[in-house]
């Protein structure tokens, strides 16, 4: 199996086809706020280090963890929510340089591109209409349609029943968090790339898995190549 087999390409969003100059942090830290967690205190230095090393996740299953009850993180969520949909509306959301045209160039090469998040699909959908990215992908996927969201395999897999994809070694997994590549490999997928576009680094990237680390999105397309 080599590059030029793969059929399956999943595509996380922020990070690493939808620049997120720091939006998620904005949001958490206006979320904290709603749930009275003190700016500048230990508690909130600790949240935002959580925040920061759980890039990738589902969104409510990191508040469920800082939370430690149901009922405060999902008010964490929906403030959370509200606050990303805010700067979305407000104009701070856009396309990495090149992923759209990667996105074309890996679909007219025949491949099926399918782009997952661990937003909830409310806001995955907010960001889609933003860029105008409605019918961009084969499928768009969040955690809840998948059953887990990340590190877990759940949404690649899913990704590969929905696409009918023959087997998981015709599977890449594209992301900019070491979740990303937690789910790639859990997944079985033959590539597993990390970009530098986004919240990890490379160490981070390959102490979790990745087979390939790329500067950006844009040079997929040529990776799968061969």
């Amino acid at each position: 199996m080599t590059t030029a087999d793969i059929r399956l390409v999943v595509l996380d969003m922020a990070g690493t086809t939808v620049a997120d100059d720091g939006l998620v942090e904005q949001a958490f830290l206006a979320a904290a706020d709603k749930l009275g967690v003190e700016a500048g205190s230990e508690q909130h230095q600790q949240m935002l280090d959580y925040v920061r090393t759980t890039m990738g996740e589902s969104k409510i299953s990191v508040f469920r963890h800082l939370f430690e009850d149901e009922e405060r993180a999902q008010r964490a969520n929906v403030a959370f929510e509200a606050a990303y949909h805010d700067l979305i509306d407000a104009g701070h959301c856009a396309a990495l340089p090149g992923a759209a045209e990667a996105i074309g160039r890996l679909r007219a090469d025949g491949r099926s591109v399918v782009l997952t998040t661990g937003f909830s699909r409310a806001t995955q959908d907010r960001i889609l209409a933003a860029l105008g990215w409605q019918d961009i992908a084969d499928l768009t996927l969040c955690p809840a349609e998948a059953g887990r969201g990340r590190p877990y395999p759940d949404l690649a897999l899913t990704a590969l029943l929905r696409t009918r994809t023959d087997s998981v070694r015709q599977l890449a997994v594209v992301g900019d968090t070491g979740y990303d590549m937690l789910t790639g490999v859990r997944a079985g997928a033959s590539v597993v790339a990390g970009v530098l576009t986004g919240a990890h680094r490379e160490d981070r990237l390959r102490a979790d898995g990745a087979t390939h680390v790329l500067g950006s999105i844009a040079e997929l397309p040529a990776l799968l190549a061969g």
